[in-house]
């Protein structure tokens, strides 16, 4: 018996089904999920997507004093390698991102400590810890600036009855970076505090409790327990604190004006965009420093990528 007739059955059978598929519940749900996502496929389409491009099309055009624009090609990008501006405002943007770095390691011990069995007032705690992140920008710049005020801030005061020094913290160019960089630890720790919180709360108590039995101390169990299986919620902090310390700029521009003598020494990548873009009127130049910024962050972005294979562990 030939077995043609069964297969062209078969073809047959498959053009019937393909014909069909489209009218099925699997469809309609697909239509559906399409239909939720398409407001916010727009929006990403609309101010996100379409200036990334103009702002890459920008960076090879110079503005006139008037308006309009000429086409320059990489005239631009030439003028941002060579400013010496642009490798100090990289170099304090970079240390801005190491310091701000370190809110993850404070937040998860801070996170681990108040995960505690028998620990009262957690909610309020938590609260406390929260508060400065969703405080506005200019009234923790504004609060930090009389802290940090070298004449009458409380600040040095306090370094006072231990016989230390006053100091100008945000005018000295020694200490104005690493000033700004522990108002933006205080400011993000509550952040990532409850991004730790969830975390932790999501890994079973049983291995705690069987660890605890075979006479593992806290510090033992937070090394092999907590870190571990927090892993991936330490690298998606990690990479979320990374890109948002890369792109800082209002707590700068409030905490140190514009008549500051330390603005240079503090100067971040954006805070030069945004001196390039809108006081120098360099759009060009400014958006060629905006896609540069672009590029760093997704490359460093996508070396964290790369790395978490080695220590971040799931399931």
């Amino acid at each position: 018996m030939s077995v043609f007739p069964a297969t062209a059955a078969a073809k047959a059978a498959d053009r019937r089904a393909a014909r069909g598929a489209g009218t099925g519940p699997a469809s309609r749900d697909q239509r559906a999920a399409y239909l939720f996502i398409a407001p916010l496929g727009l929006g990403f389409a609309l101010f996100y997507f379409w200036p990334m491009i103009q702002t890459f099309y920008f960076s090879f055009t110079e503005f006139g004093p008037f308006g309009g624009h000429t086409w320059i090609g990489g005239d631009n990008y030439a003028r941002v390698v060579k400013d010496v501006t642009v490798w100090q405002a990289l170099g304090n943007t970079l240390v801005y991102c190491g310091i701000g770095l370190t809110a993850l390691p404070l937040a998860l011990v801070i996170a681990s400590l108040l995960n505690r069995r028998g620990l009262r007032a957690v909610p309020l705690y938590r609260a406390l810890y929260f508060v400065p992140f969703v405080t506005l920008p200019v009234a923790v710049g504004l609060v930090w600036n009389w802290l940090y005020n070298g004449d009458f801030g409380l600040l040095n005061e306090v370094l006072g009855w231990f016989g230390v020094d006053r100091r100008y913290w945000i005018s000295d160019p020694s200490t104005a970076v690493f000033a700004i960089g522990a108002v933006m630890v205080w400011s993000t720790t509550g952040y990532y505090l409850i991004i730790f919180m969830a975390g932790i709360k999501g890994i079973p108590r049983d291995y705690y409790e069987a660890a605890e039995l075979d006479g593992a101390g806290a510090v033992r169990r937070f090394f092999t327990i907590t870190l571990p299986l927090l892993s991936p919620t330490i690298f998606f902090a990690s990479v979320i604190c990374m890109i948002q310390s890369l792109q800082v700029f209002d707590l700068i521009y409030i905490m140190m004006g514009e008549k500051n003598p330390a603005v240079g020494d503090t100067q971040s990548v954006v805070g030069l965009f945004y001196k390039w873009a809108f006081v120098e009127n360099a759009q060009g130049a400014a958006a060629a420093l905006a896609f540069l910024l672009m590029l760093l962050i997704a490359g460093l972005t996508y070396l964290q990528f790369r790395l978490q294979r080695r220590w971040v562990h799931y399931g």
